[in-house]
Order: C-alpha cells, then sequence, then structure tokens
C-alpha cells in the first residue's frame, strides 16, 4: 500500500505533508518553501505556470493568471455577480449555470485549475519521498456544502489522485493542535479559521476519538483576499483624488496594487 499524502488546498496558499511515523510533516517545494500559492498562469508560449512562478508573472500576465479559485468550486454563475469584477481573468457562464474561466481562447473549470495546484502539491511529495502517490486526504471549509466538496473531489481526480477523504479544515486544524490524543475525554471546542478568502468559526465536540462539527459559520467575504481589496480600493480613490486618473480600469496597474497591497499588509 502506498503512501496517503494530506494536502490543505487553500484560497491562496496551499501546501502538502506526510506522516513520519507519529509525527506530521509538511513537505517544502521545488522553491523551498513550505507552502505554495494558490495561483494557476497560462503564458503567451503555451506553457502553464503553478505556484511562486505563476504568481511572479502577474503583473505581466494578469488576464491570464488564475487565483483564488477555490471561491469559485461547486458554484453557479449566478451566485458570483459581486466577484466577477473583482478579478483580471475572465469568468462566464456554461451549461448548467456552471463557472468556466475563459483563458488564451481555452475554457477551464474550477476543478480543473485546482487540479494543476494538486498536481503541484503530488509531484512535491513525490520528489520528497521518492515514490509514485496515488491516494490524497484533502482539507476543506466546514461551511463547504455537498457540491463544493463534490468539486474538490473531482479536481483531485483530475490530478491522479484517489481522495480517500475530506475532511474539514477546523476537524484537521484540532487534529493537529493534537486534541483527541485522549479519547476517554470528552471536550468540545472553538476552531476560527482566518484565510485568504474566508473567516470561519466551527464548533467541534470529541468523544470516543470522533470529532463531530456541532457547528459552523462565518463570513465567505473576510479573508486575507478581501483585505487587499479594500487597501486597493483606497489606494485607487486616493489616486484619484490627486491625479483625476483612474487605476481601476488600468488592469496591470491593478495587478501591481495588489502586489503592493498584500505587501503592505503583510508588513504590518
Amino acid at each position: 500500500m502506498g503512501r496517503i499524502i494530506g494536502i490543505d488546498l487553500g484560497t491562496t496558499n496551499s501546501c502538502v505533508a506526510v506522516m513520519e511515523g507519529t509525527d506530521s510533516v509538511v513537505i517544502s517545494n521545488s522553491e523551498g518553501q513550505r507552502t505554495t500559492p494558490s495561483v494557476v498562469a497560462f503564458t503567451s508560449k503555451g506553457d502553464r505556470l503553478v505556484g511562486q512562478p505563476a504568481k511572479n508573472q502577474m503583473v505581466t500576465n494578469a488576464e491570464n493568471t488564475v487565483y483564488s479559485i477555490k471561491r469559485f468550486m461547486g458554484r453557479k454563475y449566478k451566485d458570483i455577480p459581486s466577484e466577477v469584477n473583482l478579478i483580471p481573468y475572465k469568468l462566464k457562464e456554461a451549461a448548467g449555470g456552471e463557472i468556466q474561466i475563459d483563458i488564451r481562447g481555452s475554457s477551464y473549470s474550477p476543478p480543473e485549475i485546482s487540479a494543476a495546484i494538486l498536481q503541484k502539491m503530488k509531484k512535491t511529495a513525490e520528489d520528497y519521498l521518492g515514490e509514485t502517490i496515488t491516494e490524497a486526504v484533502i482539507t476543506v471549509p466546514a461551511y463547504f456544502n455537498d457540491a463544493q466538496r463534490q468539486a474538490t473531489k473531482d479536481a483531485g481526480r483530475i490530478a491522479g489522485l484517489d481522495v480517500k477523504r475530506i475532511v474539514n479544515e477546523p476537524t484537521a486544524a484540532a487534529l493537529a493542535y493534537g486534541l483527541g490524543k485522549d479519547s476517554s475525554r470528552e471536550e468540545r471546542i472553538a476552531v476560527y479559521d482566518l484565510g485568504g478568502g474566508t473567516f470561519d468559526i466551527s464548533i467541534l465536540e470529541l468523544g470516543d476519538g470522533v470529532f463531530e462539527v456541532k457547528s459552523t459559520n462565518g463570513d465567505t467575504h473576510l479573508g486575507g483576499d478581501d483585505f487587499d481589496q479594500r487597501i486597493i480600493s483606497w489606494m485607487i480613490d486616493e489616486f484619484k483624488k490627486s491625479s483625476t486618473i483612474d487605476l481601476s480600469t488600468d488592469k496591470m496597474a491593478l495587478q501591481r496594487l495588489r502586489e503592493a497591497a498584500e505587501k503592505a499588509k503583510i508588513e504590518l
């Protein structure tokens, strides 16, 4: 039986880990980083870039660089009217009301874009372990509905992975923290998760070594991306006041603002 890897498929960043004995080890990617930007780009030469290389060229190739795809997993086009104008890449409505991404004359579904990120995670694990990986566990937000969970499974299948389990992110966090080792204790705990796309809280109940999500709530539009967007909007407004130039119509300028906003947020 081969090794099973664990993947955190995040809105902004993703990472992969494997169990070494009784400890989990987060695996560094080919760039030497423990997290990989959840970014996929398509170049004019027909190449596909994933992770940091894709993020590095976002300014000059904004329309063909896809990020925050997790926000569109398992959702219908009619559910995202306010989000379409906040991203430089083109979304359209496909058959059945599904979301499609238009890139250089080709169309991709959100699971297909996510699959590219999962393939990068798979390759990272294979390089570290020296063996082929075919099975994985992938985490999702506790509030993900059946369609969103199925879309995540579909992404795994496209990436060549048999997804053995979809695990709620707060449950994975609780396990990583070491809760649940004493199966004789009954516990009720709160786990909050402030990520790139969402801010949510879950109440977990632990009994007989089993975690049960009793309640979950949150804001699906309150995360790092949204903080960045508020900073970007402020910079656009201030620049417009001082120069009368509207940077919101310039996609390259918008991407430069996005990078500057994220950098300022991290430094603060």
